[in-house]
């Protein structure tokens, strides 16, 4: 039974090398990853500190035990 199983005469998958990807179709999918990556970044590491774009703690606590995970102090 496994050996029926391993042989590749799948019709949908195809018999050569797989096609790269260009560039240009992966581009703008990176640059919106590390944006977002960024942003979580700020909030987990720098708001509610020398810097804030929202008043109050709200968003400290929220990220508080996240930014001690990931060895950011804050008190």
């Amino acid at each position: 039974m496994a050996s029926v199983a391993a042989t590749f005469d799948d019709p949908f998958v195809p018999a050569g090398t797989v096609p790269a990807i260009p560039v240009a179709d992966i581009a703008p999918w990176a640059v919106f990853a590390t944006l977002v990556a960024l942003i979580f970044l700020y909030f987990v590491s720098t708001e509610q500190g020398a810097f804030a774009v929202f008043k109050g703690m709200y968003v400290h606590e929220f990220v508080h035990d996240g930014r001690h995970l990931l060895g950011f102090p804050c008190h």
